[in-house]
């Protein structure tokens, strides 16, 4: 079940704890996805608070918004690049998409494999898509204070064997959000450090949510595989 667009919106721009949790996901997606010029990108789900830093560089941004969840205006003072669309059936040409974030879209999607086919026909051969989910054995996933506390959270074999079984290619994986999920001021101040200090872990072992990157590989009829 989605979540709703207000309170996905509160807690991400009026909070001191979804702010904070903000600037984490934006610079572990950016660490992997530095440079996206003349590209289209484009987020489903909630994955807006992820995607402002690609509106200088990238060819197109999109923001898709599923129905059961609500679309608000995005991004606020600039033209809006937001859309209402149905989860499984997006307003998007085949093979169009170049970047793919799903944030707050695969564990509450009460139709996983379909969305999953739709995110792979939107992408374009080689096209790189990024899955953001909760981590089973965090915090994030145990404290429903956060929009990580909802839905179905994964173990990182889970998310990498369901995303494989829909012939995505695995590339690389991080961990995010090593900061506990508590608005008190002492654990919002060690934040930065405990994210720092997290990143030197096993991605298994600790993170709130997975950062999973796939690709999206076709075999010519000759049996090459095209990226």
């Amino acid at each position: 079940m989605h979540l709703d667009v207000v309170d996905l919106r509160a807690f991400y721009y009026k909070t001191k704890l979804g702010r904070s949790a903000q600037r984490s996901l934006q610079e572990g997606l950016r660490g992997l996805w530095p440079n996206t010029e003349g590209q289209i990108v484009a987020g489903f789900g909630f994955a807006a608070p992820l995607l402002r830093p690609y509106l200088a560089d990238a060819r197109r941004v999109v923001a898709l918004m599923p129905g059961p969840q609500g679309v608000m205006q995005w991004p606020a003072g600039m033209p809006n690049v937001s859309v209402l669309c149905e989860e499984t059936r997006w307003p998007l040409e085949t093979g169009h998409v170049d970047r793919l974030v799903v944030m707050h879209g695969l564990e509450t999607s009460e139709r996983p494999s379909k969305l999953l086919e739709e995110c792979w026909r939107v992408l374009g051969p080689g096209g790189r898509a990024m899955f953001i989910v909760p981590n089973r054995a965090g915090l994030w996933s145990r404290s429903d204070r956060t929009p990580f506390g909802y839905g179905r959270p994964y173990t990182l074999g889970q998310l990498e064997a369901q995303l494989r079984a829909h012939h995505f290619t695995t590339e690389r994986h991080a961990a995010v959000l090593y900061r506990l999920p508590s608005s008190r001021r002492f654990w919002l101040k060690a934040g930065p450090m405990l994210e720092k200090t997290g990143r030197r872990l096993p991605t298994v072992l600790a993170g709130g949510v997975f950062m999973v990157e796939v690709s999206k590989q076709i075999h010519s009829q000759k049996g090459h595989m095209i990226k």
